[in-house]
C-alpha cells in the first residue's frame, strides 16, 4: 500500500495525505510554524493506537456475539522523556453495552492486543528514507 503526501499551495507546512480513497490534512501546529490545519504527525501516531484499540474491541465483540453498543477511546500522551527515549502513551476505553465486568475485563485484554500497539511495542521497524529532485 502507498500513502501519498503533498504539500497544501500557500500553506507553510500543510501536507494533504491521501490515503486510498481518503483525504485529509496534517499540519504542525502554530508553535512548530504550521498554521494548525489538521494534527500533528505524532497525534496522528497516537491517534493510530486509539482507533486500533477501538476498532478492535468492535471487531472482537461482534465477532463473538458480545453486546458492545458503542466505544469511547481517549488517547493521552507524556512526551516530557522523549528525547531521552521515553514516549508515553494512556488509553481508556469506555465501552457501552449489556456487558458482564468479566466481558469488560476480557474487552480490555483484546484492546492490549490490537495490532498497532504490538506494533509500538513489539515490533521492530525498518524505515528507509531517499530524497530525490522533483521532476
Amino acid at each position: 500500500m502507498t500513502i501519498e503526501l503533498r504539500r497544501i499551495p500557500g500553506a507553510p507546512m500543510a501536507q494533504a495525505v491521501h490515503i486510498r480513497g481518503h483525504e485529509f490534512v496534517a499540519d504542525g501546529s502554530v508553535q512548530e510554524g504550521g498554521a494548525d490545519s489538521g494534527p500533528n504527525p505524532h497525534d496522528l501516531y497516537d491517534a493510530a493506537l486509539g482507533a486500533c484499540k477501538a476498532l478492535t474491541v468492535l471487531w472482537y465483540a461482534r465477532r463473538k456475539g458480545l453486546p458492545v453498543q458503542d466505544v469511547h477511546t481517549v488517547i493521552e500522551r507524556d512526551a516530557s522523556a522523549e528525547r531521552a527515549g521515553t514516549y508515553r502513551l494512556s488509553a481508556r476505553l469506555q465501552i457501552s453495552g449489556d456487558l458482564t465486568d468479566a466481558q469488560i475485563s476480557e474487552l480490555e485484554t483484546v484492546a492490549q492486543k490490537c495490532p498497532v500497539h504490538k506494533l509500538m511495542t513489539t515490533v521492530t521497524t525498518e524505515i528507509g528514507t531517499s530524497a530525490e529532485r522533483m521532476p
